[in-house]
C-alpha cells in the first residue's frame, strides 16, 4: 500500500528556513498556482543555475512539481510547464531540465505527452 505524505498543521523551522533562503535568492523561484477561488492547486520550484559549459549559460530546472490530486488530468501541469518554459526564455536559459526522484518517474504519461527525453541516473 502506498504511503501518503502527512503534512503538519504548522511548518517546522527547517521548512521555514528553506523558504526564506529560496525567497531571498534571485535565482530561485517558488511558484504556486491558484484556481479562480484562490485555492492552491499546484506548485513547483524553478531555480536558475549558472554553468561553465555553453559559454557560461544558465539552466532552468523544474523540480518539486506537485498538482493537487483532484486537479490532475485537467491541464494544470501543462499550464505550469508552459509558464516555466516562457519564464526560462525570459531569463535567457539555454535549457530547461526536469528533475524527479524515482517515485516521480511514475508520471511517465506526462513525459510522453510532452515528448521529453528521459535520462536516468542509477
Amino acid at each position: 500500500m502506498k504511503e501518503k505524505r502527512k503534512f503538519p498543521k504548522s511548518l517546522s523551522k527547517e521548512y521555514l528556513n528553506a523558504f526564506e533562503k529560496i525567497n531571498s535568492d534571485e535565482n530561485q523561484e517558488l511558484i504556486v498556482v491558484e484556481n479562480e477561488n484562490f485555492d492552491s492547486i499546484g506548485t513547483f520550484q524553478l531555480p536558475f543555475i549558472q554553468y561553465m559549459n555553453y559559454c557560461g549559460g544558465i539552466r532552468a530546472q523544474i523540480e518539486t512539481v506537485m498538482v493537487r490530486k483532484d486537479q490532475r488530468g485537467l491541464g494544470v501541469g501543462k499550464i505550469m510547464f508552459e509558464w516555466a518554459i516562457n519564464r526560462a526564455k525570459e531569463r535567457n536559459a539555454i535549457m530547461l531540465q526536469l528533475t524527479s526522484d524515482k517515485k516521480g518517474l511514475g508520471q511517465l504519461n506526462f513525459i510522453k505527452i510532452w515528448d521529453l527525453k528521459l535520462l536516468t541516473k542509477e
